[in-house]
């Protein structure tokens, strides 16, 4: 770490003391390219001017550093994944024509990621109507971005939070016309008027991921990556509000998940904010109401007898 770095970590820290360490850091590792990257606006030495001029920013390429701060790409520098050549100011502009990484780049091959199934996930998009209809144009960041991605669903025992995170996920292409119009090269349909059919919208899309009615179910993946043809989307209610139902083998399958899940009966029921009915089914629970619905029966066929009697 040389001198120079010290002292704007210092200075940083100085004027900043509202910051955590890690963004800290972060500010101060990638503090070149964020001085830019980070604002409304930039500015250059205009050489046909011969002056500084100050432009408005791309907003796409405004990065929210709090939120890089939390990724699971923070230790790295920018120049890790872009040209070297984005050292220099301003930025040639056949930079911007460079094939950008992929993620497996980086995780394809290497033992370290084995559990994370980086090729067999890949294999898996590339079924997906996403990849059949767009090919390469549709890469693993069109939904994960690299500056801000955070492994919500292996760290949260949140399921609402879970929910959240992956909803969003499809929500910043699908509900925003521009990144919509760029992959797609056509409108946007309105979701809620494609989802006229499912009751209680509202619930399903605060409760439920969309990928458990748009995606294949499988065993072997903690998420599926083969996004289905809207032909094919899920419109069984059964296949979710049922005792066998789907979402035990997609949202709830994580481990974090299936300890509360194992804890059972009333609370589960109470803890679980996002507890679909038919999902949750506790055989204590179900053999305490078939009793109670016994009682109640046994209860009206004897006042009926008795009044029978009664009026003879």
């Amino acid at each position: 770490m040389n001198f120079r770095f010290i002292v704007f970590l210092f200075v940083l820290l100085l004027f900043n003391p509202g910051l955590s360490d890690a963004q800290s850091y972060q500010n101060a590792k990638h503090h070149k390219c964020l001085k830019c990257h980070s604002q409304q606006t930039y500015s250059f030495l205009n050489t046909v001017k011969g002056k500084e001029d100050k432009r408005l920013m791309n907003p796409y390429f405004i990065l929210d550093t709090v939120a890089m701060s939390h990724g699971v790409h923070q230790q790295f520098d920018c120049t890790d994944c872009h040209s070297s050549e984005y050292g220099t100011y301003p930025h040639n502009g056949n930079l911007k024509l460079e094939p950008m990484s992929t993620c497996l780049d980086c995780h394809g091959g290497d033992a370290s990621f084995a559990t994370y199934y980086f090729e067999r996930i890949e294999e898996e998009f590339k079924k997906s109507v996403h990849y059949k209809v767009y090919g390469d144009n549709f890469s693993c960041s069109k939904c994960h971005s690299q500056h801000t991605y955070v492994a919500t669903a292996r760290k949260s025992d949140n399921v609402l939070e879970i929910v959240d995170y992956s909803n969003k996920m499809c929500l910043s292409c699908h509900n925003d016309m521009k990144k919509y119009q760029l992959v797609s090269g056509h409108e946007n349909p309105k979701l809620v008027q494609i989802h006229s059919w499912l009751p209680n919208q509202e619930l399903h899309f605060t409760n439920v991921r969309c990928i458990e009615c748009h995606t294949e179910v499988l065993d072997s993946l903690k998420v599926s990556h083969n996004i289905l043809p809207k032909t094919k989307a899920l419109r069984k209610c059964l296949e979710c509000h049922s005792a066998d139902s789907r979402l035990k083998a997609s949202l709830y399958k994580y481990e974090n998940l299936q300890k509360r899940a194992a804890e059972g009966g009333i609370k589960m029921v109470l803890a679980n904010e996002s507890y679909v009915i038919g999902t949750h089914q506790s055989p204590i629970l179900k053999l305490a109401s078939i009793v109670i619905f016994l009682l109640v029966l046994a209860g009206i066929i004897i006042h009926s007898l008795f009044r029978i009697i009664k009026k003879k």
